[in-house]
């Protein structure tokens, strides 16, 4: 299959979409977005700021004896303080605040906007056991052989897991089949990327196989912590039977439905699309992507393929080569600005791992060939250069504010600038990396969409995206589509962001003409913080073109 099957991934209006309306507590139309009317007069920034603050706070989740309250008391009372702080957040007026003083305004109506969508529509704690399963898992990967190892720490946090996993059977009133089958892989399976888990050539089967391996190592390295890291895998093998033996009952669907798919963008996101132009967007993208890769290869049919590294000397000496690549090019070019005190050198994502079989997922296909396109994604000039370049942010609300669509449109949209800058020019085989991961990236939206709207499952989505993309199988497809499934719209980030981000250049590339300086872009871009691209669109142009529909 080489177009999405149109009963999965069209997006046509279908009654899925008016059962998700059906699926949460409090209807959707009685719920009204912070931007329904604009706002006049005029109120001190620093109310806002105390707003912001009090949010924050409020947001966070009480420990009771360890353990979470997702009592429904306790989340009764966060939605009452949400309540009361949406009632501050309309009283303060803005009409006479200077442009980045309301761009501040509307982040915090986001903020407000995306703690109510958790409270009224995700509901992890009551929909998705592998809320409980992300809470205890960490604990497994301690080490306790270091000197600098702190095993008082540890035992209180073992001491919290049968108490979480005990309280989380009584959180999940809501629960969904679909999201426990998933819980239960992750209990007993590794998922075969094992991004966040300690570096192993092979690696324990999920968190269970963890835990054991904790006990292993404790026995011979920590023997005072045996006994509770036994009741910890106890409760964790308990979990996952509990999970199997309710899957079935657990009849609450996955997905989220159109309609608040669409109320997510418009309101948190600030976006000015719906999901039926994500999708004609992204169609076009995974079109234009293959055309140009069919196009390199046929360019290059004659250039030997690259190979892959051979030793994890060779893949270090590649990554280092890469980013030595990346600085040189960036800096000749004045493609962005080296802030000072920038570490000297990032490290990889995609760590060397010999896997059974000669098996390696789809990121260890590409970076083990060469690193420059996840070097430049994640590392430099993409997430970690912009993380510390966010560190020195020292706005109030934007030092705090966390906006996904920027991070990942800003790491995507690089991948491709560096390649018509020139990045390239004389690795010619590589750019066929980058249009590969760059059909990974479009290929993720109608995958996410149609898993969104009930139109397909896990499985599903999985097979569309080892058919889309050359290079993919079902472990890494698996890892991202879960994630997509659990946190509607992320899938979609990273090819809106670069598209609303080149919709910013191409504007402010007019309003300058011959005076338009790149890297001048790209820093006063950075520079404007971690925040929706439509109010970095409005703050750098002055034209509001994608925001009105928003207030």
């Amino acid at each position: 299959m080489n177009e999405p099957r149109p009963e999965y991934f069209a997006l046509r209006l279908s009654a899925v979409w008016a059962l998700a309306i059906a699926m949460v507590a409090i209807p959707l139309l009685s719920v009204q977005p912070v931007f329904a009317g604009r706002p006049h007069g005029a109120q001190r920034y620093e109310a806002l700021v105390e707003i912001f603050d009090a949010l924050l706070e409020a947001q966070r989740v009480t420990l009771v004896d360890g353990v979470p309250d997702y009592s429904e008391a306790a989340v009764q009372d966060r939605r009452l303080a949400l309540g009361r702080l949406r009632e501050a957040y309309d009283a303060v007026t803005v009409a006479d605040w200077p442009v980045s003083q309301r761009v501040d305004h509307m982040l915090v109506g986001a903020q407000l906007n995306a703690a109510d969508f958790e409270s009224r529509v995700v509901r992890p704690w009551a929909r998705d056991p592998g809320l409980a399963v992300d809470l205890v898992r960490r604990a497994a990967y301690a080490d306790v052989s270091s000197p600098e190892a702190d095993l008082a720490r540890l035992s209180d946090r073992l001491a919290t897991v049968p108490r979480i996993l005990d309280a989380a059977r009584g959180w999940l009133t809501s629960a969904s089949g679909e999201l426990a089958g998933m819980a239960a892989r992750q209990l007993s399976t590794s998922d075969g990327v094992n991004q966040g888990e300690p570096r192993r050539d092979i690696p324990p089967a999920g968190v269970i196989g963890w835990y054991q391996d904790l006990l292993g190592r404790a026995r011979a390295d920590a023997p005072q912590l045996v006994p509770a890291i036994e009741t910890a895998l106890a409760a964790v093998r308990s979990y996952h039977t509990w999970l199997i033996d309710n899957q079935a009952a657990m009849d609450e669907p996955a997905w989220v439905g159109l309609d608040h798919y669409n109320w997510y963008l418009r309101n948190v996101l600030l976006m000015p699309f719906t999901a039926d132009d994500l999708h004609t967007i992204a169609t076009r993208e995974l079109n234009r992507t293959r055309t140009f890769l069919a196009i390199e290869r046929h360019r290059n049919r004659d250039l030997p393929e690259i190979t892959v590294a051979a030793t994890a000397e060779e893949h270090a000496a590649r990554v280092e080569a890469a980013e030595a690549h990346i600085r040189d090019f960036m800096t000749r070019n004045q493609l962005v600005s080296i802030p000072e005190g920038l570490p000297e050198r990032f490290e990889t994502d995609a760590f060397w791992i010999v896997r059974a079989g000669g098996k390696r997922h789809f990121w260890e296909e590409i970076t083990y060939r060469d690193p420059l396109n996840n070097h430049l994604h994640a590392s430099i000039p993409g997430h970690r250069f912009d993380a510390f370049v966010q560190r020195m942010n020292d706005n109030p609300i934007r030092s705090r504010y966390r906006d996904g669509v920027r991070a990942e449109g800003w790491a995507f949209y690089i991948e491709e600038m560096f390649v018509q800058a020139g990045l390239l020019d004389e690795r010619p085989r590589a750019k066929e990396l980058f249009y590969i991961a760059q059909l990974k990236r479009a290929a993720r939206v109608p995958a996410e969409l149609a898993m969104q709207t009930g139109e397909v499952d896990l499985a599903e989505a999985i097979d569309y995206l080892i058919e889309q993309v050359p290079l993919m199988e079902p472990d890494l497809a698996r890892y991202d589509l879960a994630i997509y499934l659990r946190r509607p719209t992320y899938g979609m980030n990273y090819v809106m962001g670069k598209v609303q981000l080149e919709r910013l250049l191409s504007a402010r590339a007019l309003q300058l003409g011959d005076d338009f300086d790149l890297g001048q872009f790209h820093d006063a871009f950075l520079a404007a913080g971690p925040i929706p691209i439509s109010l970095i669109h409005w703050q750098m142009t002055g034209l509001h073109d994608e925001v009105p529909e928003l207030w």
